[in-house]
């Protein structure tokens, strides 16, 4: 490995990471403005194990 390969990993899991976070949310939102109440999507949330 290069210093160049080395560098630009961490950089391209954190994007993954995060287009991972962001489609979690909007499945979140979704649910939510699909009429399930904010209660059970909060107990949902916590029985996943807040990942």
């Amino acid at each position: 490995m290069n210093e160049h390969e080395s560098s630009t990993t961490p950089i391209t899991m954190t994007a993954s990471s995060q287009r991972q976070r962001e489609a979690g949310r909007i499945g979140w939102i979704l649910l939510w403005l699909l009429g399930i109440p904010i209660p059970v999507l909060l107990a949902l949330f916590l029985l996943r194990g807040c990942t």
